[in-house]
């Protein structure tokens, strides 16, 4: 079918049906019938609209097509004004046909900031200029630059840096040169250029450009691919509204929605398959586009990301499809345009790509008709201008095995995924669709616009919460962090007896008696000589851990978006989720939301708590935290329990994948560093933990209904360190900034892939000292102070070598009577072995009874 399209393409051109029928003449170089077609609109303006083959709106074409047109114009631009010029230059496009050329021609300028023009009012952000489209069907245009100063080029070179305006067509040169009348007014400059695919003046119009530039005292030239005239006979206008309203009654007589196909849009589906939502992790910082400027600096944050994004919508596609298009949304084409771009290098089916439009055009399944089909749906993105239909041309009809619809999060709304929205509409005419939402940027300052009732935010699958789940719990009431650090997840179980000796707890978990979260240990209380060890420890690593904070949480933000719900796993990733909040707080102005759930190894995550999270936010913004890793098996635990639930719940969107400050065992990819030092947060319990136990899940205290559980220690408030924690690492952000800063550059584009190196060096323990259960095998630091805490140790392998890291560990264990082996090759700073087989009656490895203390 594709190749038959190809061939009727090339025998019929697309403008033939208006020529014949109304008269219309397109005369031009001999690549402009493959440039361009017709078609017909109800506009009383203009009757016919020229129809690009290589802009990317109205025909589906291949996306490097499509870039590259707009690049190769930039290059033009580039030659004409020279390299300084170049570099000086502020690129306009205009709403909304043109705002994806006009950012491919500011690529091709190569250091060009750019701005568009838009229909979307901000508020907050003030508007440095508008002008009216005289002959579109939308006529008001607003140019709303976060820099005030992007329009005027600066203060030292306002009148010497050109402005290159950009448009799809260059006809009559109203709209242009309005706008350059209005902007020099309020920003005068020496040089204006203005872009174009296709300079369709007519004889009398040619001669305006010499005379406008005169007037205003300034240079003006037109760069354009191509160059023709459009021929149009006495009464065309009425000619062309009688025709369109012919058509439309005949279609709406052979088939009362026949007008959104144009007649022929191929067999719908019956029961539209659910969408697939695409987590892209949109770049942290990067503007959707250029409504409010984009920079060169946000150009070099993009390109190193676009693979990867491009590589996650590969593998949500599946099994290799053979034909798919990539669809974006009205004035959001430059990001769809680069996704599409980046995954035509990526898979090898054919790739198109085009953008949902507000111009009302007639369909004619017709191969000498530039529109073949249309889908007709409401707009989702509560326009300025209320509300009214939007369309997708030559997409029904189409033969796509999958549609990629790329939307800004403004335009997710329930309107978009309604009985008439666009995603069920896609889904009648495709195998799979696929929604990719980039986060809508917002100028600091400014104000996201409160939808109304109509065009309320999008949950995807969206989950009645259940009347028993209270909202969360938060201090001073429960934990002593500010009520805003943190949010519970969990039900309140202090006043619940829980705590039973460890030797006990030892024997029953081993023997298979109990599970280790059906109680909690006696809380140890530390020595002064211990708690002196603590500050030490502190004092010497807190600048490190600011850094693999200021780490982890930059990865975050530009791989997860600029928004993320940061929801850590209680209780040792608690402390990490407050740090990178604040981090993301001090650095970003963004006030990120934080939980805190309770994970149970071989039980899962807490389901009501995911529930809660699915009913208010998006899933795919939640972004998993912990302390460290061991051996992984947390990471695996999420793993397995996130594909349950979503199994049974029907709930999907969350990304399993763990955020933690260190990864010694190489488990995840997202991480603040991956050697294994001393995090002092490990070094205590709840004193360092907002005054919180490790949660609880046992049958009798938790229903089906309950959040896990979790003890407040109220009565150990005169030895809580946790706010003393917090703020000596917050301290240190502002030292470790630029560091941070160059580390994640390298990061974001160097193989983070997990190698899983600790679960392998845990198996080997394991078998080496005759344990065979990894589960008492504890790598790292951070797990080799919680089994002298809490477990009944047998000995601890340490590096040989390591330093003030062990400090502590060897003084634990020292008091519990526990032997420090020294060996080398040891992948982890140190490891601490559970006593296998333990009964009270147990020894340890030098024949001496173990004790606690």
């Amino acid at each position: 079918m594709t190749g038959q399209r190809k061939e009727t393409a090339n025998v019929v051109w697309s403008g033939s049906w208006v020529a014949e029928r109304l008269g219309v003449e397109l005369a031009g170089d001999g690549e402009l019938r493959e440039l361009l077609g017709l078609a017909l609109r109800r506009n009383p303006k203009r009757a016919h609209l020229l129809v690009s083959n290589v802009l990317g709106k109205h025909v589906p074409q291949r996306p490097s097509v499509v870039y590259g047109a707009g690049v190769e114009l930039g290059h033009r631009v580039r030659e004409l004004l020279g390299e300084s010029g170049a570099r000086h230059a502020v690129v306009l496009g205009y709403a909304e046909t043109a705002t994806g050329l006009g950012h491919a021609v500011a690529d091709g300028l190569g250091s060009a900031p750019y701005l568009h023009s838009t229909r979307r009012p901000v508020e907050g952000v003030a508007s440095a200029g508008g002008f009216e489209e005289s002959h579109s069907h939308a006529t008001s245009h607003l140019l709303l630059p976060e820099d005030p100063g992007l329009l005027s080029g600066g203060a030292d070179n306002s009148r010497d840096a050109a402005l290159v305006l950009v448009d799809d067509e260059f006809s009559t040169g109203n709209t242009v040169l309005n706008t350059i009348r209005a902007l020099h007014e309020r920003y005068p400059r020496k040089r204006y250029v203005i872009v174009a695919l296709v300079d369709m003046r007519s004889p009398a119009d040619q001669g305006r450009l010499a005379e406008f530039a005169e007037e205003i005292g300034a240079r003006v030239d037109l760069v354009a691919r191509n160059a023709g005239t459009v021929r149009l006979p006495e009464g065309v206008l009425e000619k062309g509204q009688a025709l369109v309203a012919e058509q439309e009654a005949a279609q709406a007589a052979a088939e009362p929605r026949a007008q959104e196909t144009g007649g022929a849009a191929g067999p719908r589906r019956a029961l539209p398959r659910p969408h697939t939502r695409i987590d892209l992790r949109w770049p942290a910082g990067v503007p959707d586009g250029g409504r409010h400027g984009f920079t060169p600096a946000h150009r070099a944050l993009l390109e190193p990301a676009l693979p990867a994004m491009a590589d996650r919508i590969a593998q949500a596609l599946g099994e290799q499809p053979r034909r798919v298009l990539v669809l974006g949304f009205e004035e959001l084409m430059y990001a769809p345009l680069r996704l599409g771009t980046a995954l035509e290098e990526r898979i090898g089916a054919e790739v198109r790509y085009s953008t949902t439009t507000r111009s009302p055009v007639l369909a004619v399944d017709d191969p000498g008709y530039a529109i073949r089909t249309r889908l007709v749906f409401p707009a989702h993105d509560a326009p300025a201008d209320g509300p009214g239909d939007r369309y997708a041309y030559n997409v029904a009809g189409g033969d796509f095995d999958a549609v990629v619809l790329v939307v800004d999060s403004t335009a997710d709304t329930d309107v978009l995924h309604g009985q008439r929205g666009l995603v069920r509409q896609l889904a009648q005419h495709t195998g799979h669709v696929l929604l990719a939402v980039v986060p809508s940027y917002v100028p600091p300052g400014a104000t996201a616009a409160e939808p109304s009732p109509s065009y309320a935010p999008h949950r995807p699958h969206p989950q009645e919460e259940p009347s028993m789940l209270p909202e969360p719990l938060r201090g001073p009431a429960f934990s002593s962090y500010a009520p805003d650090e943190v949010g519970w997840l969990l039900q309140d179980l202090s006043d619940t007896p829980l705590e039973a000796p460890t030797e006990e707890r030892e024997e029953a978990i081993q023997s298979g008696g109990a599970h280790y979260a059906e109680s909690l240990p006696v809380e140890y209380q530390p020595s002064e000589e211990y708690q002196d060890l603590f500050k030490a420890a502190l004092d010497l690593s807190a600048a490190r851990i600011a850094r693999a904070v200021g780490t982890v949480t930059e990865t975050v933000l530009a791989e997860r978006g600029p928004r993320p719900v940061l929801v850590s796993l209680a209780r040792a990733g608690t402390p990490v989720g407050v740090l990178m909040r604040r981090w993301a707080r001090l650095r970003h102005g963004a006030d990120l939301p934080h939980y805190a759930v309770s994970i149970v190894r071989g039980r899962g995550i807490d389901a009501n708590a995911l529930r809660w999270l699915a009913a208010h936010h998006n899933p795919a913004d939640v972004v998993f935290v912990d302390g460290w890793t061991g051996k992984g098996a947390i990471t695996r635990e999420l793993a397995a329990a996130i594909a349950g639930f979503e199994a049974s719940d029907g709930t999907e969107g969350f990304n399993p994948e763990i955020a933690v400050l260190a990864d010694p065992g190489g488990c995840v990819r997202t991480y603040g560093t991956r050697e294994d030092f001393l995090i002092p947060s490990a070094c205590l319990n709840s004193t360092v933990s907002g005054l919180i136990s490790r949660t609880v899940l046992r049958a009798d205290l938790v229903g089906p209904d309950d959040f896990h559980g979790a003890k407040f220690y109220r009565e150990l408030a005169g030895s809580d360190v946790s706010g003393h924690f917090l703020d000596t690492v917050t301290d240190r952000f502002g030292d470790v900034a630029t560091a941070v800063d160059a580390e994640v550059k390298e990061l974001l584009v160097a193989d983070r892939a997990p190698t899983w190196e600790g679960w392998a060096a845990v198996e080997r323990i394991s078998a080496e000292y005759g344990i065979h259960d990894v589960n008492l095998v504890k790598p790292g630091v951070g797990e080799t102070t919680r089994v002298l805490l809490r477990r009944v140790p047998w000995k601890i392998l340490a590096k040989r070598g390591a330093g003030a890291d062990l400090e502590h560990i060897r003084l634990l264990a020292q008091q519990r009577g526990v032997p420090v082996e020294e060996v080398d090759e040891l992948p982890y700073t140190c490891v601490g072995l559970i006593h296998p087989k333990y009964t009270r009656g147990a020894t340890g490895a030098d024949g001496k009874a173990v004790e606690t203390k």
